[in-house]
């Protein structure tokens, strides 16, 4: 019967200069779902796994325009639909709209940005499978983990002898 593959592979390291160095390394040979966990930021370790995100600042800027869109339209309906004549004022006046439609933006930014973050990082999960790799809590104090995770064309004797290659201090499979 054939083991089944893991979840992912982790190696632990010491300090962020081997994280980095292997996580380069791997990215050489071939491996692309790389995944790291570290104590805190490491400086060039986003744009070597590939993070590249744009995807908030730009929900919040079209959710920040359709806010303020809404909002001033939602005002100009009101004042046409309800006609109140005071003051000499037009009923569409643009000045006295500015308070809501600033409002609105706001609104609609703030909660475009926050339900794009929270789709983007697939949460709310509340137990991802790596938390139960031994050792894995001292990702939180003084280690730096590297995970390669497993798809159709994973090898295990192959991810092995790569991790071999970077000397890690402990090499973890997780289920």
């Amino acid at each position: 019967m054939a083991e089944p593959v893991p979840y992912a592979v982790l190696a632990e390291f010491d300090t962020p200069g081997r994280l980095t160095e292997a996580a380069r390394t791997l990215q050489k040979r071939g491996y692309r779902q790389l995944e790291a966990f570290t104590p805190f930021p490491v400086e060039g370790l986003p744009e070597l796994l590939g993070y590249r995100d744009a995807k908030v600042p730009t929900a919040m800027l079209i959710g920040g325009t359709v806010g303020a869109a809404l909002g001033f339209l939602m005002q100009v309906y009101t004042n046409l639909d309800f006609p109140l004549r005071i003051g000499g004022r037009g009923l569409i006046a643009v000045p006295a709209f500015m308070l809501i439609t600033f409002e609105m933006l706001v609104l609609g930014a703030v909660l475009s940005g926050i339900a794009t973050m929270l789709i983007a990082n697939r949460l709310p999960r509340l137990n991802h499978p790596v938390f139960e790799a031994d050792r894995f809590d001292m990702s939180a104090s003084d280690r730096f983990f590297l995970a390669i995770l497993a798809d159709e064309s994973f090898d295990r004797d192959g991810v092995g002898k790569a991790l071999a290659d970077l000397k890690p201090h402990a090499i973890i499979e997780v289920p």
